[in-house]
């Protein structure tokens, strides 16, 4: 049989961004960050918080903002008949 047939474990601190902190047993390396846990999700602690880490709402928001204008300025288009 092979030697290296499982991956190299680790006891590994899981650091949330709330500071909460758990230790298991982690092939990803000995610290993993993780943006939410189950001390900061909403569906665990009961409390609606808005979490949005990586700003992805503001960029799509200024992805799409001039698309309504660009719709109403559009003529709309006559079919032959």
């Amino acid at each position: 049989m092979k030697k290296e047939g499982h991956p190299k474990t680790f006891e590994a601190t899981i650091r949330c961004a709330c500071g909460y902190e758990i230790k298991a047993i982690s092939t990803k390396g000995p610290e993993v960050p993780v943006e939410i846990c189950s001390a900061c999700h909403p569906f665990y602690t009961g409390k609606q918080r808005f979490v949005d880490t990586a700003g992805r709402i503001d960029r799509f928001r200024k992805k799409y903002a001039n698309l309504d204008a660009a719709k109403a300025a559009k003529a709309p288009k006559q079919g032959k008949r």
